[in-house]
């Protein structure tokens, strides 16, 4: 008797882990395992050895994880782990399976990919961030070196031989299908949800986040802010704002960028600014909901390259957002078509400041903005969502 057909996930990150791409790889996996036999191989510790009944099996590998500043011991930290899953998926992965990979760390699809591709099994790509277009956005790579040029080539084959690409943003697409060969029915897009309940909040007055006046204007920045953001800019467009003394920003969150924010507080410390350590998770519903309107940064060149996905959160609790990118980043367009908040030039500190401005001062409309965001938000549900995943999965599964 032949063996059941199985649905392979491969994730670099998998619960227990709390990050964002974690829960959502963590609530696609349990959803497809209500029509396929999954196994997710995880190289996050803790995930494996617990396989409840109706859940996905979980196969933990091994990983080594240097320090975040080690950046020669980073690059050979994600070789080793694709090395490890191609081994992992070669070894389970048979021709009526399908595998599912995730596009963390960038150099997991290669490997996995053609695991799968050699064991004739079907193939799914989940594209959270595009490379070498992050490099290329954050200057780590010129768009004419050796490493982007090989990376290029690599995609050229990668693209074509998949059976489903999974997008998260409208943005992304024009950039796969400059890959000769790619076909554009093989690209499904399908956009994140929020991962808190949905519903205006009203402002709490009382909240230790708008203290110590409440009646000020307030304007936050929050999450990992990675190599394709640009926190300089709000910091700049703070300095703009200073003598206006009813608007006020909090920032709180993780990763480079913060690193970047803390020095440029330490060297010019604006009374304007308040820097908070990491809000817990079971703040996170305050402090959205603390701030009047929120901002997400980007470098420029950023669009297809990297998805706001923080930006579903922010319109869950009813708060407009101003979207600092080209108008064809999928954050951009969310907010042009919804009337949810503003779109600005990247990497432009006055003109971010002239729009925070003009927020602070017509609060009705901004108020007004953000009930419209709480509405909108429940376009981008998780129930929909993961309907979309079923469909695509089920859809590539080869007889």
């Amino acid at each position: 008797m032949d063996k059941p057909a199985k649905l392979l996930i491969t994730a670099q990150f998998y619960p227990p882990d709390t990050s964002t791409t974690a829960v959502y790889v963590g609530r696609i996996a349990d959803t497809l395992a209500a029509d396929h036999q999954v196994t997710v191989i995880s190289a996050t510790p803790g995930s494996g050895g617990i396989d409840p009944p109706g859940k996905p099996a979980v196969v933990e590998i091994s990983t080594w994880n240097p320090s975040g500043s080690a950046l020669v011991r980073r690059s050979l930290a994600i070789c080793l782990l694709a090395a490890r899953m191609f081994f992992s998926v070669f070894r389970r992965a048979g021709p009526k399976d399908t595998v599912f990979c995730v596009t963390t760390p960038f150099t997991l699809p290669y490997a996995v990919i053609l695991a799968a591709r050699l064991k004739r099994a079907a193939t799914v790509l989940l594209i959270y961030d595009l490379y070498p277009e992050v490099l290329e956005a954050a200057g780590i790579a010129q768009s004419r070196s050796f490493p982007v040029r090989l990376i290029h080539a690599a995609n050229a084959l990668l693209f074509r031989r998949l059976d489903a690409i999974i997008v998260i943003g409208r943005d992304v697409p024009p950039l796969i299908q400059k890959y000769r060969g790619v076909e554009a029915g093989k690209i499904h897009y399908i956009p994140n949800w929020p991962l808190i309940p949905i519903g205006y909040r009203q402002t709490d007055p009382a909240s230790r986040f708008r203290a110590p006046d409440a009646s000020r204007f307030i304007v936050g920045l929050s999450g990992n802010l990675g190599f394709t953001h640009d926190p300089a800019t709000v910091f700049e467009a703070a300095r703009l704002l200073r003598d206006d003394d009813d608007i006020h920003f909090i920032l709180s969150g993780w990763g480079v960028g913060w690193k970047e924010l803390n020095d440029l507080f330490a060297r010019d410390r604006l009374e304007n600014v308040t820097i908070l350590s990491p809000v817990a998770e079971n703040e996170l519903v305050e402090f959205l909901s603390a701030a009047d309107l929120w901002i997400i940064p980007y470098r420029r060149n950023v669009a297809g390259a990297s998805i706001p996905s923080r930006l579903y959160n922010i319109l869950a609790v009813g708060r407009p957002v101003i979207v600092a990118s080209e108008p064809n980043s999928e954050g951009a367009l969310i907010l042009n078509e919804e009337a949810i908040g503003w779109v600005v030039p990247p990497e432009n500190p006055a003109e971010l400041a002239r729009t925070i401005r003009e927020a602070a001062r017509d609060r009705q409309s901004t108020t007004d903005k953000g009930l419209r965001a709480a509405d909108i938000a429940r376009k981008y549900s998780e129930e929909v969502a993961l309907a979309r995943y079923r469909r695509v999965v089920s859809s590539v599964r080869r007889a």
